[in-house]
């Protein structure tokens, strides 16, 4: 059975550079180094978060995978959800290198598959997309079989599979996933355990998440929702807004598309979806009730926050939680400060709920199996 009231609640590691107090104008306190995001990740890990997204990029910052290796010896409780960018790494090396992570962190590893272009290519979105199918492919053969035994169109690889065993026997590491091009959500059905989608409406939400659903089980497959999501909370809803129309008010609107431009998914449809919520928001850039866009003026990927005193982003997060989304990363600026702050006075909030340490994978759907995709302890 899956269980309704099971939650994720997880934290952003910035390790790409972009985190700021003003968005647009640079602080070398918030710098991307090795003292500034170890120290939040040691600070989520402490607190009590479940999870922490370490992205994968090419802008100033640090490298994914040595990042999460170095930390696994720092932490205790938390979960590690590394970025893999399809296609930089062979895919046996690949699977050996997140197996010999997953031992590291004693089965704390979790990844997040990127299918965008790698830094100085460009590969249409089809292929990139059938690219990553391969890899995780070959990731499940590594993981699962005793051998690895696969002809593709970009990897044609037959070895033994015994060096790359990872630590977690139940089908290797869960796998996260977000996309919205038509061959991405195929992808994530066919896949992938965890479907990661970017703030929108709660009612484009829930049609998301119905496509989905139906997808998956084209593929005899059910898959879990998760909801990427910047966040703002204070005593009151007007600190809260205040913080939020601070956050942009030095911001020069075409330098803020500088910055966005320089990412590698700037281009992407998600990025391009982000920009319509945007322009569907009100003259202070919220979309809909505590749902503020503001952020996505400098920032490419997600966004969005949700911004309110204590009681109203408990309820946000309540709500996305009715609608079947189990697992929420949560990030905001500067992070250190926000993950305090959220932790302060929301985080207690969920002790009535289920904390997932791990999340497991849901069955294959069957008639009698239901599609609301919890989290299982």
């Amino acid at each position: 059975m899956l269980k309704k009231n099971d939650v994720e609640i997880s934290w952003f590691a910035p390790i790409c550079d972009g985190d700021d107090d003003i968005l647009g104008s640079r602080n070398s306190n918030f710098k991307s180094n090795w003292e500034n995001t170890s120290r939040i990740i040691k600070t989520a890990d402490k607190i009590g978060y479940t999870n922490i997204l370490c992205p994968s990029s090419y802008q100033v910052g640090q490298d994914t995978l040595p990042f999460v290796s170095a930390m696994a010896p720092l932490t205790k409780q938390i979960n590690f959800l590394a970025a893999v960018r399809c296609g930089e790494i062979h895919p046996p090396m690949l699977a050996r290198t997140l197996a010999t992570l997953d031992h590291i962190l004693k089965g704390r590893l979790t990844v997040n598959i990127i299918s965008s272009d790698l830094p100085g290519n460009k590969l249409e979105s089809s292929k990139r997309y059938a690219r990553s199918r391969e890899v995780i492919e070959i990731l499940k053969q590594a993981w699962n079989r005793e051998e690895i035994d696969f002809e593709g169109d970009f990897y044609n690889i037959k070895l033994p599979s015994a060096p790359v065993k990872p630590y977690q026997q139940n089908g290797g590491p869960l796998l996260y996933f977000g996309g919205y091009s038509p061959d991405g959500l195929d992808l994530c059905a066919e896949h992938c355990d965890v479907y990661l989608m970017w703030p929108d409406t709660e009612n484009e939400l829930t049609k998301l998440m119905s496509n989905m659903r139906a997808k998956a089980l084209n593929y005899n497959r059910t898959v879990q929702f998760g909801l990427r999501v910047h966040v703002i909370v204070r005593e009151t809803e007007q600190e809260a807004r205040e913080y939020a129309s601070k956050l942009i008010s030095n911001l020069d609107l075409d330098f803020g598309t500088d910055i966005k431009n320089r990412a590698q998914d700037a281009k992407s449809l998600g990025v391009s979806m982000q920009s319509t919520l945007r322009s569907k928001s009100d003259k202070d850039y919220f979309v809909e009730s505590n749902l503020w866009t503001g952020i996505g003026l400098a920032r490419s990927g997600c966004g969005a926050a949700i911004v309110g005193d204590p009681d109203q982003v408990y309820t946000k997060l309540k709500r996305y939680m009715e609608l079947g989304i189990k697992s929420f990363i949560l990030s905001g600026y500067p992070h250190q400060n926000e993950c305090e702050l959220f932790a302060k006075y929301v985080l207690p909030r969920f002790n009535n709920i289920h904390f997932s340490k791990k999340l497991n994978r849901v069955p294959k759907a069957t008639p009698n199996t239901p599609l609301g995709n919890g989290i299982r302890i």
